[in-house]
């Protein structure tokens, strides 16, 4: 596992292959050990790094060496390679995080018209809380699968843009927005999850793109070169944090997520698509996806 021969290793100190840190935890550990006579042996995780230098995570069953007259007589232990685990770990932490992120538009979207229905009698508000409660099941099942799967995408088939705009747009609450739908364009991708990036990005229009006395403006448009755009009329983002607003956990508000505009990212990337983050033709963002 480590890339070693079994001769380079026999009578090694284990730093030869286990980080200082976790030599330093597994000492702890055996001293915890001594002093308590009902416990024998711990499991705890360590970094091996290989001889290569590449780094796998492991988990280390370490047990106390049996003694009758009372002194310590070193340590046996068995590491197993977890790094299956820890992936897996991995996608069930993002699948906890974007469900309860992407939840959010249609969840809002029920509140507000079940709200209005209730104030002025009017059921035909109850059509855009069925829309969004079908969303919000089509999202669980999706992401679910792909969580399962460990993959960002489902299967890729040839969608029309311009209705998956439209679906994105009537999932999201847009009460204090507008759109002009300039996508008409026909490409190959998962529809669910371009669908949701398209939401994550309307609602980050939303929320970050208007003022206290403007509405947000958003366009989705087409590149002359393959590929569509979503442009806002906000304040913009600066040239120095266009890298840094991709990243997990990255907002500028007391109440984000920091979730929305890394979602988009990996839906991108997915595909094969190249994201570009500029500025709008009103000073706003605009972000280019080349197909």
């Amino acid at each position: 596992m480590a890339g070693y021969e079994a001769d380079a290793l026999q009578g090694a100190h284990i730093d030869t292959i286990v980080r200082p840190e976790d030599v330093k935890t597994g000492t702890e550990h055996i001293a915890s050990l001594l002093g308590d006579p009902d416990s024998n042996a711990v499991t705890f995780e360590v970094v091996v790094e290989t001889a290569g230098g590449e780094t796998i995570p492991c988990e280390l069953h370490m047990a106390l060496l049996p003694t009758e007259d009372g002194e310590f007589r070193g340590t046996a232990g068995v590491l197993r390679d977890i790094e299956g685990r820890k992936q897996r770990e991995q996608r069930l932490e993002e699948f906890a995080s974007v469900v309860s992120h992407d939840l959010r538009g249609p969840l809002n979207v029920i509140r507000g018209r079940t709200s209005l229905a209730k104030e002025t009698g009017d059921v035909a508000h109850l059509d855009a809380v069925e829309d969004a409660t079908e969303r919000m099941e089509g999202l669980i099942d999706g992401l679910l699968t792909l969580a399962r799967q460990g993959e960002a995408i489902g299967s890729v088939e040839s969608v029309e843009l311009e209705p998956i705009v439209t679906a994105a747009w009537n999932s999201v609450d847009n009460a204090t927005a507008t759109l002009d739908n300039r996508a008409s364009l026909v490409l190959e991708a998962d529809p669910d999850r371009l669908q949701e990036l398209f939401e994550n990005l309307f609602r980050n229009a939303i929320e970050h793109g208007r003022s206290e006395t403007d509405s947000a403006a958003l366009t989705v448009g087409m590149l002359s070169d393959c590929g569509f755009y979503v442009a806002d009329t906000g304040s913009g983002i600066a040239p120095d944090e266009r890298e840094t607003v991709f990243e997990r956990g990255y907002t500028t508000t007391d109440n984000g997520t920091g979730f929305g505009l890394s979602i988009v990212k990996r839906i991108a990337d997915a595909h094969g698509w190249e994201t570009t983050l500029t500025d709008s033709a009103s000073g706003g963002a605009r972000f280019e996806f080349r197909v």
